[in-house]
C-alpha cells in the first residue's frame, strides 16, 4: 500500500502541514509506505497546454512537461491513496493545489471521447484549513469547492474531506496588523480543538491506507 501526501500550503510546519503529518503517521500505523511532499518546494506551474499528452501514442495519464511535478504525477497515478491539503485563502484553495488538480485532470482527460482515461482506483482525502467558521464553510465554500472535489472523485468514486475551522494563524498576533481576530479566542480554540483535528487526520490516514 502506497500513500502520497501533498502539502499545498506555503507554510511547511503550520496547521495544514501538521494535519498532513498526522495523517502520514496514521497511514504508517496500518503498514502503508508513505511519501510526503511540500508542493511549494517544487518547481512547477499549472498546465502549459503543450498537448504532448494528447499526441497519438502518448502514454495515458502521463505529463511530458519537464518539471518537478511530472514525475510526482506518475507516482500519484501509481499510488493506492492520495491525501492532499490546502489552507483556504480568499475563499479558495492555494494556487499550488489548483495547479496539481489541473495537471492531474488534463493528462487523464481524453480528447477523443471527452472521457476520463484513468481506469485505476486511488482513495483520496482532502484536508482543508481555514479561519472561517463551520457554518460559513458549509454555506459558501462547499458549493464553490465542489468542482475541485469532483476531479478527485473521478479517481475513486468518493472523496473524504476533513475541514478544520477557525484555525490559529500565528503564535503572536501582537506582531501583526490582525485586529479582526481575537487572539485569546484563537488560542483557546486551538488548544481545545486542534488536538481533536490531529486525531481525525490520523484516522483519515489510517482509513484511506488500509
Amino acid at each position: 500500500m502506497k500513500t502520497i501526501l501533498l502539502n499545498g500550503s506555503p507554510r511547511r510546519n503550520w496547521n495544514t502541514a501538521q494535519l498532513l503529518k498526522s495523517a502520514q503517521k496514521g497511514a504508517e500505523s496500518v503498514g502503508a509506505e508513505t511519501e510526503y511532499v511540500d508542493l511549494y518546494s517544487l518547481n512547477f506551474t499549472g498546465c502549459r497546454s503543450c498537448l504532448a499528452c494528447k499526441r497519438k501514442g502518448a502514454i495515458p495519464c502521463k505529463c511530458y512537461w519537464k518539471d518537478d511535478l511530472s514525475p510526482l504525477i506518475d507516482r500519484v497515478f501509481a499510488a493506492d491513496a492520495l491525501i492532499i491539503g490546502s489552507p483556504i485563502y480568499l475563499s479558495d484553495t492555494t494556487s499550488q493545489f489548483h495547479a496539481v488538480a489541473e495537471r492531474l485532470e488534463f493528462v487523464a482527460l481524453s480528447y477523443n471521447a471527452y472521457s476520463f482515461l484513468f481506469k485505476g482506483k486511488i482513495k483520496v482525502g482532502i484536508v482543508l484549513t481555514m479561519n472561517a467558521p463551520e457554518d460559513y464553510y458549509n454555506q459558501y465554500l462547499v458549493p464553490k469547492l465542489q468542482d475541485q472535489f469532483n476531479l478527485y472523485e473521478r479517481l475513486c468514486g468518493s472523496v473524504e474531506v476533513l475541514p478544520v475551522f477557525d484555525t490559529l494563524q500565528v503564535n503572536d498576533y501582537g506582531k501583526y496588523d490582525m485586529a479582526a481576530w481575537d487572539e485569546k479566542h484563537k488560542k483557546e480554540r486551538h488548544d481545545a480543538q486542534f488536538p481533536i483535528d490531529l486525531q481525525k487526520a490520523f484516522e483519515l490516514g489510517a482509513e484511506l491506507s488500509r
